[in-house]
């Protein structure tokens, strides 16, 4: 029998949801695992790298109400065609509605996987649902213990355990990229001599770009040969590359946009330190996680994080990195600066990380817990 990932993130999209369920299909046994995914551009290429089953599939109906029905239709054929005893859902609402009903239907169990924003969105606009949803799984994961606290103070009376599987980075993030690799893609980018921060980010609410933006000339005048390196898309990048060109940094910034997600180690390995000002925000609650802060910690990266929900329990605060109020402009200024210009102690923290990740951020050992 094989298990059935539902997800409408993935590669080749770049972002946590997309990473966790990458990973999770990664570390299953490949004969026994197999993905529903939306088509995106460079699916296919992206699909051919890995040795498990990804059906791609536009999940929703145009002009037929409720638009999901679609999924259902799909997941149908996929649970009699390929044997499927399990399903993972991810994106809780709608793609729960679609689990719920193959339970009710084809008496097929599923577990159902809560990132942050699924489960802020979920208590907003549709409750009773997603109780609902959760009422009927076999399990229900978290992504941090923060998830955990918010999900238990919503739903007291939901008799249910609550499992916390920590998002982990991918192994090929440990991994060193050749020196001749790395010194190409310095050329290209024109940062040798430079010190480099880093953000992987989705450009969206609550991911501090705007506060990085004001406070980068501020930084400069301590670190004046500092260069940003920004990877992501999304509903902000105009917004933000108009941000930067208001400000005159065109010169000390360099946006990538969208990378492959395999592509990502070599660009954390030619950067000194990894920023993302996480904050709370109205529309999306608060950071529930952060697996970027863990690939970076994995590459040998110390952070400079946002003070924001679960961040906390994925960058240990002068330990692996250096936890920040958005709000208080001096201590990012310092926070930044000191890390760039004290070598060492961005080495022990940047080594500190990398260990963390080795020993207790792995997908083996955070797999266990499905039992």
């Amino acid at each position: 029998m094989k298990t059935l990932i539902i997800t409408l993130e993935y590669p080749p999209q770049i972002g946590g949801v997309a990473s966790y369920t990458y990973n999770l299909a990664k570390n299953l046994p490949a004969g026994d695992v197999v993905v529903y995914a939306p088509k995106i551009i460079g699916d296919i290429d992206s699909d051919k790298k890995n040795s498990w089953k990804t059906v791609r599939a536009k999940p929703y109906f145009f002009f037929f109400w409720p638009r999901w029905v679609k999924m259902l239709w799909d997941v149908w054929k996929l649970v009699k065609n390929e044997n499927i005893g399990m399903i993972y859902v991810h994106h809780v609402l709608p793609a729960g509605y679609v689990a719920y009903l193959m339970k009710k239907l084809k008496h097929i169990p599923y577990v159902v996987f809560f990132h942050g924003t699924d489960l802020t969105m979920g208590l907003k606009n549709k409750k009773r649902k997603l109780k609902k949803v959760c009422l009927g799984a076999d399990k229900i994961i978290v992504n941090s213990n923060y998830l955990k606290n918010q999900f238990v103070s919503n739903f007291e009376d939901l008799k249910k355990e609550i499992l916390v599987i920590y998002p982990c980075p991918d192994i090929m993030f440990t991994e060193k990229v050749s020196e001749a690799e790395l010194k190409k893609i310095k050329s290209q980018l024109a940062l040798e001599g430079k010190k480099v921060i880093i953000t992987v980010a989705r450009m969206s609410e609550g991911k501090g770009y705007p506060h990085l933006i004001r406070l980068l000339p501020k930084i400069l005048e301590k670190v004046p040969n500092l260069v940003w390196l920004i990877i992501g898309d999304g509903p902000k990048k105009n917004e933000i590359i108009t941000a930067i060109q208001k400000n005159y940094l065109q010169n000390v910034t360099r946006f990538i946009g969208f990378v492959p997600y395999t592509e990502l180690p070599k660009y954390y390995q030619i950067s000194d330190a990894f920023v993302l000002l996480t904050h709370p925000d109205e529309s999306s609650g608060q950071e529930a996680w952060g697996t970027a802060f863990m690939e970076a910690a994995a590459s040998g990266l110390p952070s400079v994080a946002g003070r924001s929900g679960g961040v906390e329990e994925a960058v240990q605060n002068l330990v692996t990195g250096l936890i920040v109020d958005v709000y208080q402009d001096q201590s990012i200024v310092s926070a930044i600066s000191d890390l760039l210009r004290e070598g060492e102690y961005a080495k022990k923290m940047g080594e500190a990380g990398r260990e963390r990740v080795l020993n207790e951020f792995t997908w083996e050992n955070q797999l266990k817990k499905l039992g």
